[in-house]
Parts: C-alpha cells; structure tokens; sequence
C-alpha cells in the first residue's frame, strides 16, 4: 500500500495537486498492464526534472567554488547527478515502495535497471516538485537531498573520471591504451541498456552496463581499477 502522505513528508514537500506526485512514480511497464490507470508515466515529468537538476547544480557549483574551471565543475557535477548518486537518493526516500511498475520491475529489485528506474523517479519528482511548488522549493529539495552529498564526493574523490584514470594507469603500466567493446544492446529505443567490455590489448579486464554508451564506458572503467586495484 503507497502512501503517499509519508512520503511527502520524507520529500519535505506538500503537494498542491497530488497527482504531480503520483504520476512522477509511474514507470512505463506499469501502463502495460494497467491500461485503465488515468495517468500517464513519468518520463515528461524525468525530462523536465533532469533539466532542472542540472542548472540548479550547475549554479551551484559555479559560485561555490569561482577558482575552478569549467573542467573540474563538470566532474563535479556529473558525480552529484548521475545514476547512482540519484538511486542512492532515492533509497534514502524510500521511493522505491511508493513506485508503480509491472508485475516483472516490481519483482526485479537488485538489478541495474533497477537503479535506472530509481534514478528516472528523483527526476521526475524534481520536475513535478518545479510545476507544483515552483523553482525556490525545486532549490531547497535539491540542496538539502542531493547536494548535501557534496563533501563526500569531494573527500572520497568521486568526481574523478573513472575512464581518463584507468587510460593514465593502463598506459603507465603497460603502455597501451584501453579500449571499449559492445558487447551486447538491448530494449527500446528510448530505453537501451548497453554492456560493454574494456580491454588492455587482448586481455578481457571488466564489463560494465548503462542507459548509454558512454555511461557503459565509466562502469566499466570503474570495475576495471577495481579489478587492478589502482
């Protein structure tokens, strides 16, 4: 059973119109099976909230740290936004029993598609928070749940690309370049997972899974520097 008055309350947000909450929670899969249910999934309300969690972090970022370059508060900002931060957020706020998914999502709960859907719903709760309370209440829920983050991210270095990293150790160790190969990409168009292997020349170091490719590249860079411990 969803309930909806405590998860405003872990939120930190009262609803005007409920059902802005309601449809941020609605993943596609759901509909599949429900074609009665008198809202639409959330991935109007992810497209929107995306976009304003980035110029929220992004502004930010810009004046808290002035002597950094654009460089570094990309990093920064990638670190603070991207899929496992935000389904790690999402944890934290207990999303996850508040969502509407199929039969097959609802049982899939330790998958990377899984932290996905997680990811897709901070977005869309952010974008429905923007359209019911405005961008000052946008603010004060992305500070206080996502940059809150921040110092950790700076002491355990979070911010530093995975994929520049293990190219830097692989070239110094070995003097070869690492390079990336598809290995498998499935789903629809607007939701593909990719795996993606990294190579030291012929040798097989790890695999990695994401929405993108790019995204693929990192995890698996990622689990590369964890298998070689560098």
């Amino acid at each position: 059973m969803k309930d909806f008055a405590k998860l405003e309350k872990t939120l930190g947000v009262k609803f005007k119109t409920k059902d802005s909450l309601k449809q941020a929670l609605v993943h596609r899969s759901y509909l599949n099976e429900h074609g009665d249910f008198p809202l639409d999934h959330n991935e109007r309300l992810e497209f929107l909230g995306d976009a304003v969690l980035e110029i929220v972090v992004t502004e930010f970022l810009y004046f808290k740290f002035p002597e950094k370059p654009e460089g570094d508060l990309t990093n920064l900002r990638a670190s603070l936004v991207n899929a496992k931060m935000l389904s790690r957020v999402a944890a934290d706020l207990d999303i996850d029993d508040n969502l509407y998914l199929s039969r097959g999502e609802s049982k899939d709960k330790e998958s990377k598609a899984r932290q996905y859907i997680l990811a897709d719903a901070v977005e869309a709760i952010i974008g429905a928070i923007y359209l019911d309370q405005g961008i000052r209440q946008t603010k004060k829920f992305i500070k206080e749940k996502i940059l809150c983050h921040l110092d950790e991210v700076i002491e355990q270095q979070l911010y530093l690309d995975p994929k520049s990293k293990f190219q830097e150790k692989s070239q110094e160790i070995y003097g070869l370049t690492p390079h990336y190969l598809v290995m498998s990409e499935v789903g629809p168009d607007h939701a593909k997972t990719f795996k993606i292997a990294a190579y030291i020349g012929d040798e097989l170091i790890s695999q990695g899974e994401g929405t993108s490719k790019q995204e693929a590249q990192v995890e698996a860079a990622i689990a590369a520097l964890k298998e070689k411990k560098w």
